[in-house]
């Protein structure tokens, strides 16, 4: 079956909203999101939005920041335009209808800022510690009111639509998006949705990762999607750790925000000792790749599974204030924050790769864009500055969406001899049994061989062992009914794949990428891109 619509949107994050709400005016808009409409990275960021809002800040100092973090491999053009347009996006979603947290007096209330690692002023916008949610709940709100744009829930995206077509001049082969091929979960049908633009907002694929902070969501679908198609994927070595995500068998990796910390919360070893003046000068304050490799330098020393995050020095009635979220949820552990440090743990945060974009989003397959954490458009570079992610996802939606409506203009309808989805398969519950196990055994290579601290050795094995691991998982796929599960392991699969050829490519230490087999940052051959396109291998130097 075929539904046709101008605009098809993958993902209901805030980069997928923003660019609905804005493109709506210009065309019909159908959103496809793989669980519940609400379900999405976005809406469990806790910390906020990075933006100069305050007189005391400065749009350089924000600039300066993002390229320290960025260790040498952001775009400083991408940089500035981000950074620029920050504020005026903040307004946006005041206008939307998100509810920041306020200071100040009644009759006079400011935005209240935070501070989190790395950032040298307190500029990070929030909602409480809830920002995520807030910034989804006005989005949907406004989202489900407009008779232009329609959500599809529990709608899974399997391949995109990337036909090639030979050029009257024969030699020439030309390959469009006109949009993807969607399983609809409940009824198990697969429905080609045609369209004249598509955007991938798909998130990230923490769950390459045995230990994460991301939603059951995250599988890399839109990378290995993008890849499949033949796009540029760029940097996937640089997976972002969370430092503190909470240590309980029952909390599946909590986080316990960055803006904990930068609100005067001290990490100590089990022995009640600080120690990240060790590492940085900074101290807890430091960029999120330094305090991940303390900890887990900490942990191995010691022979402990955790280290501590203590809040108690602080009034407990503010604290209570400040992160509400997080003192609820961890009374549900049997932890109180403001009487009891925190155990935590590394975990898989944020990818800061992805599918390679420019400036408005465009990836290298016409009619294809990306936004959010699915897309590497170089404003992080190797490390991502906190709170940066969903400024860069207000920014490249807004870009996107104002030149995918000129783009949409000029753009014929997809052609009717676009093919329907005609794979079947033999139902195997026993395959399925030994396959389903697959899914533990990538996360836990991952986690053991290209986690926080990689070497060549460790990327070997992982190479070798995640081949045959994939291998297995394409038979199955090949032979079964499509099936939500089986397609979310085939997609972990290629993107570990991914990320463990970029990381073998990256011959130095930098960012989030440590290798013990270079140690070191190396400025004259390490400055690059790491850059993969299907059998294709290539680096593109800055």
């Amino acid at each position: 079956m075929r539904r046709d619509t101008d605009f098809l949107l993958i993902g209901s994050g805030i980069g997928g909203l923003t660019f609905a709400l804005r493109v709506a005016e210009y065309g019909t808009v159908s959103i496809i999101t793989k669980k519940s409409d609400q379900e999405s990275s976005t809406n469990y960021a806790q910390g906020g939005i990075a933006a100069v809002v305050s007189p005391d800040d400065s749009l350089q100092s924000h600039i300066d920041d993002t390229l320290k973090s960025g260790a040498g491999l952001c775009r400083e053009k991408v940089v500035k335009e981000v950074i620029y347009q920050g504020p005026e996006c903040i307004r946006q979603l005041v206008d939307w209808g998100v509810r920041f947290t306020q200071a100040g007096e009644r009759s006079s209330p400011v935005l209240a800022l935070g501070r989190e690692g790395g950032h040298s002023h307190e500029r990070i916008v929030h909602a409480s510690d809830r920002t995520g949610a807030e910034v989804e709940r006005a989005l949907l709100e406004r989202i489900k009111s407009h008779p232009n744009i329609n959500i599809y829930p529990h709608h899974l995206a399997l391949e995109l639509a990337t036909p090639t077509i030979t050029s009257a001049k024969k030699s020439e082969r030309l390959q469009r998006c006109h949009g993807a091929y969607i399983l609809d979960v409940e009824s198990g049908e697969v429905h080609l949705v045609a369209a004249k633009i598509t955007l991938l907002a798909t998130g990230g694929c923490g769950h390459t990762y045995l230990h994460t902070t991301n939603p059951q969501i995250a599988t890399g679908d839109g990378i290995a999607m993008a890849y499949r198609a033949g796009a540029v994927v760029a940097n996937l070595e640089f997976m972002q750790f969370h430092p503190t995500s909470l240590y309980h068998p029952e909390a599946k990796s909590f986080l316990i925000s960055e803006a904990v910390r930068g609100f005067g919360a001290v990490l100590m070893n089990r022995s009640g000792e600080r120690f990240m003046q060790k590492y940085h000068p900074d101290g807890e304050l430091a960029p999120r790749d330094v305090v991940a490799r303390a900890i887990d330098r900490e942990m191995k020393t010691s022979g402990e599974p955790y280290v501590l995050l203590d809040l108690t020095d602080i009034d407990s009635d503010k604290t209570r204030l400040r992160f509400p979220y997080i003192y609820k949820r961890c009374l549900e552990y049997h932890i109180d924050i403001t009487s009891e440090p925190i155990p935590v743990v590394p975990a898989a945060h944020y990818m800061c790769g992805g599918v390679r974009t420019d400036l408005e989003g465009r990836t290298s397959i016409p009619g294809l864009f990306a936004s959010g954490e699915v897309a590497c458009t170089g404003l992080h570079g190797a490390n991502r500055l906190a709170s940066n992610s969903l400024l860069e996802a207000l920014v490249l939606s807004r870009r996107a969406a104002a030149a995918s409506v000129e783009e949409i203009k000029k753009v014929p309808s997809p052609p009717k001899s676009l093919p329907l989805w005609k794979r079947d398969g033999t139902p195997d519950d026993d395959g399925w049994v030994l396959i389903s196990h697959d899914r533990t055994e990538i996360q836990r290579l991952m986690w053991d061989y290209v986690g926080i601290v990689r070497s060549n050795h460790r990327l070997v094995r992982a190479r070798r062992r995640l081949k045959l691991i994939a291998s297995e998982i394409e038979d199955f796929y090949k032979s079964a009914p499509v099936e939500e599960g089986i397609v979310e392991l085939r997609n972990l699969a290629l993107v570990a794949q991914l990320i463990i050829r970029s990381a073998a490519l990256r011959k130095e230490s930098r960012g989030l990428h440590y290798t013990t087999d270079y140690p070191e940052r190396d400025d004259e051959k390490g400055k690059r891109d790491t850059v993969l396109r299907r059998s294709r291998i290539s680096s593109i130097i800055r």
